[in-house]
């Protein structure tokens, strides 16, 4: 059985504070020492918060990121600090959804990754904002993201 480097991870095991911004936060990787092989990761994060630019008040969202690893995965706890970094953070929907996605493949540079960004409404209606950094890979089972569109209370 392969095991996973830490070597060099600052935030695990530790006790970290929240970053400011996302400019702040410090998304750290391991080794994929599965390499040889596509498979999916997904991270679920139903409570995403993050602030409207022109208001101030709080957005909320169910985010989804799927991703293939190529040489790197992210380390879990860098990714829920970076995603919490949102919380004072004003951005509108599509910049926060797209630019997760976009901050994530540049650090990984992965061989695929997909976001939904499943917002909750504000002024009664949701927005939902997907993106991926290019075609899915024919050999790797991709799910459903398992969000249901929108429906209120009924």
């Amino acid at each position: 059985m392969t095991h996973t480097d830490t070597t060099g991870l600052t935030q695990l095991g530790s006790e970290t504070k929240l970053p400011n911004s996302p400019e702040e936060a410090e998304l750290e990787r391991v080794p994929n020492s599965q390499s040889d092989t596509n498979f999916l990761v997904r991270f679920t994060a139903p409570e995403f918060t993050s602030l409207c630019p022109m208001t101030g008040q709080p957005d909320f969202a169910h985010l989804v990121i799927d991703y293939v690893p190529d040489q790197w995965m992210v380390e879990s706890k860098s990714l829920k600090l970076f995603l919490g970094s949102f919380r004072n953070h004003g951005a509108f929907h599509e910049d926060c959804t797209v630019g997760i996605g976009r901050r994530l493949v540049d650090f990984l540079a992965p061989r695929w990754l997909r976001i939904g960004g499943y917002w909750y409404p504000r002024g009664g209606i949701p927005i939902d904002v997907f993106w991926q950094s290019g075609p899915p890979l024919a050999d790797v089972w991709l799910p459903d993201q398992g969000v249901p569109t929108y429906r209120g209370r009924g």
